[in-house]
């Protein structure tokens, strides 16, 4: 009988093509709408290292003004989210901790050593070698690099896997040199593709920035006695004559992050970090309240507001214009399905069932939810087109994955079926003595 309905649907659809459309757009324009919202929210809001987010923190130490807190929310104050140089240095000397790095951004003008082409500045992340186990970032080529070279600030760079391709061809580089800044780097490490979505170790240039191209030890930049590209807040005057009082100043620019894998462990570090803060304190610091932080990924990202309230909002928004392209949906398959009620009261007449009507009209209801689900599909993907073109860093952003693509389709036929509940019980309520008399 399914194979019977279904041809019953298909001359349905074809013998009212112009109220059938008017179905399917509606149905179309909610999901086209509802997804495009729906894939940025996901992309948004996903985990950026779901195997151990749970397990890598981020490090906060309220270092700042005694009578003014960094972060003044309903939720009460909150501490800078990044560290300043002398803190993280001491943090870097404990070996709690499974991996921890502290790190910064800098610019790096690069070409290759016999090249007279202009350098190319690229965007550079000055960190320890544990970053790269930490956050379980892939390679194609080498690796990272030890302990060692972040304590002599050896001249050794990782590569992502676009300027390995630009500079060496896509060939195995390591050992190979690149010119940062005039001087020779030797090439240990070249990185598979890898853009964790958000940018979650370093929100300062954007949420959604892509990873950095090359990779350096974070001794390097102070080495040569570099800034940062990032943030760097200070909350008091002070006499800085010398990169190296910038070093000993109480402003904050470097991020500090820790994995740990245990809850003993993470209890341990956090009696650490308070321990030194109270040491620190006898010292005239950390005058502020006790509140120094160790912040999961997840949590982190919450409270760095990486998806706003306005994305939630525009996501309700977004479904609830879909339940009105609905109501729409419903009043239009109604109008339709009441207008064969004298064909329905002949099937009644012949013997055909309450029960018969309804799988009839349902299977025409799930073809018009197919239907309207891959005219929503090609929908949602002419919108995340144009968020890409209107919007800078959303390239990454506005994509349809598997999930959102199977997702949209079981959103309109769902979505069908609860608008087609209603006209369907209407039609199978149909008295056939009434059409027949009529007749």
């Amino acid at each position: 009988m399914t194979a019977y309905y279904l041809k019953l649907a298909w001359l349905s659809v074809r013998k009212n093509p112009l109220l059938t459309s008017l179905m399917i757009g509606a149905i179309a324009l909610g999901i086209g709408v509802s997804m495009t919202t729906l894939t940025l929210y996901h992309v948004m809001s996903s985990d950026p290292l779901p195997q151990k987010s749970d397990r890598v923190f981020a490090v906060q130490l309220d270092t700042w003004n005694p009578d003014d807190p960094y972060y003044e929310r309903d939720e009460g104050s909150a501490p800078p989210p990044q560290t300043t140089f002398r803190d993280s240095m001491a943090l870097m000397e404990s070996d709690i901790p499974t991996h921890q790095a502290a790190m910064l951004h800098r610019g790096f003008a690069a070409r290759l050593d016999e090249d007279g082409a202009r350098p190319e500045r690229l965007s550079t992340r000055a960190t320890y070698g544990d970053f790269f186990p930490m956050f379980d970032v892939p390679f194609l080529f080498g690796s990272g690099w030890d302990r060692n070279a972040d304590d002599r600030a050896e001249r050794v760079v990782v590569l992502s896997k676009r300027i390995n391709d630009k500079f060496f061809g896509g060939e195995d580089s390591v050992g190979e040199r690149l010119m940062l800044d005039g001087a020779p780097f030797t090439v240990v490490g070249v990185i598979d593709e890898w853009r964790p979505i958000p940018h979650f170790y370093d929100l300062n240039g954007g949420d959604f920035d892509d990873s950095e191209e090359l990779f350096v030890p974070f001794q390097v930049p102070i080495s040569l006695e570099y800034h940062a590209d990032g943030s760097t807040n200070c909350w008091k005057p002070e006499r800085i004559e010398s990169y190296q009082d910038f070093l000993q100043s109480e402003c904050v620019w470097l991020q500090h992050w820790a994995q740990l894998d245990s809850d003993a462990q993470r209890e341990e570090f956090q009696a650490f970090i308070d321990a030194y803060a109270l040491e620190q304190r006898k010292l005239g610091r950390f005058g502020r309240p006790l509140d120094n932080r160790l912040s999961d990924i997840m949590t982190w990202l919450e409270f760095r507001e990486v998806v706003s309230d306005d994305n939630r909002l525009l996501m309700v928004l977004a479904f609830m214009f879909l339940a009105i392209c609905l109501l729409n949906t419903i009043g239009l398959m109604l109008a339709k399905f009441i207008n064969r009620a004298p064909l329905v009261g002949v099937r009644r007449a012949l013997g055909a069932s309450r029960f018969d009507i309804i799988r009839q009209h349902g299977v025409e209801v799930l073809i018009i939810g197919v239907m309207g689900g891959l005219a929503g599909l090609l929908l949602s993907w002419a919108g995340l087109i144009a968020v890409r073109s209107w919007y800078r860093g959303y390239e990454y952003l506005a994509h349809l994955d598997p999930a959102m693509v199977v997702s949209a389709i079981g959103l309109a036929v769902f979505s069908a079926a609860l608008a087609g509940l209603y006209p369907t019980w209407r039609i199978s309520r149909i008295q056939p003595a009434v059409h027949l008399k009529a007749q």
